[in-house]
């Protein structure tokens, strides 16, 4: 059993326990939310306001940032859904969706969880087609996104990631 919720700050805990999680398992993640240990509240407050399009950085573009919560309450997941993908990283390795699964979460199925909750995200928005990319070393990943209704366009080397990269559009009017 789980809820999606969008980022709280009444969930404080539970962040702190899955950044623990990244910390002891995954560090290299760990760094993407570093941001929230000195000051949950503004971190939570800033995750709230991209969504509104509110103090974005330059090149940035909206996005929704949305929790997977069991019982417990553990954060067993996470989903970010970019509004657009207009600025051209976005379009060409970026991609409008994101999901992670804290280590200790990961092979139960959540990050599929997190992917359909995105997908839902992405509907609301009034969004038809969404692009996701996944490091093609990532078998999880992309077994993910194809199980959702992702249809491989191409794989490429980014310079960026530096690493191989599978192009994923998912078509919602079709799911």
């Amino acid at each position: 059993m789980f809820t999606v919720s969008p980022p709280d700050v009444a969930l404080r805990d539970a962040f702190g326990a899955m950044l623990d999680d990244y910390a002891a398992h995954d560090p290299a993640r760990r760094e993407f939310f570093d941001a929230a240990r000195p000051d949950f509240a503004a971190y939570v407050q800033r995750l709230l306001d991209e969504e509104q399009g509110l103090n974005l950085p330059p090149g940035w573009v909206p996005c929704t940032h949305r929790w997977l919560i069991d019982e417990a309450p553990s954060i067993i997941g996470q989903v970010r859904v970019r509004h657009n993908i207009l600025p051209p990283f976005l379009a060409e390795e970026g991609g409008h969706i994101g999901y992670d699964v804290p280590p200790s979460h990961r092979g139960h199925g959540y990050a599929a969880l997190c992917l359909q909750a995105g997908l839902e995200v992405a509907r609301a928005l009034g969004l038809t087609r969404v692009l996701l990319c996944a490091d093609a070393h990532n078998p999880a990943s992309w077994k993910t996104i194809e199980k959702c209704g992702g249809v491989l366009e191409n794989e490429f080397y980014s310079s960026y990631f530096k690493t191989r990269v599978r192009r994923y559009w998912i078509d919602l009017r079709t799911l």
